[in-house]
């Protein structure tokens, strides 16, 4: 494997995207500032809606709000 190949190759892809999708998962998200969706809370300042419906992140984290809300889900 050559690393400083694979390096160049992968900043001429995303020199030439047209955009990019960067995900995090829990132990990068806190740490960078995002909300702790564990905590209600936290979830709830990234979502103010949930929290006037008074939903917690388990009640929201459901397939079925794509199908019954898909404005709220896609929220």
């Amino acid at each position: 494997m050559d690393i400083p190949k694979n390096i160049e190759k992968a900043k001429k892809v995303i020199k030439e995207a047209d955009a990019i999708l960067i995900t995090a998962g829990a132990g990068i998200g806190v740490d960078s500032g995002l909300p702790d969706f564990r905590g209600t809370e936290g979830f709830w300042r990234a979502y103010p809606v949930a929290k006037k419906l008074g939903l917690r992140f388990e009640e929201l984290a459901n397939p079925m709000w794509f199908v019954e809300n898909p404005r709220l889900a896609w929220a």
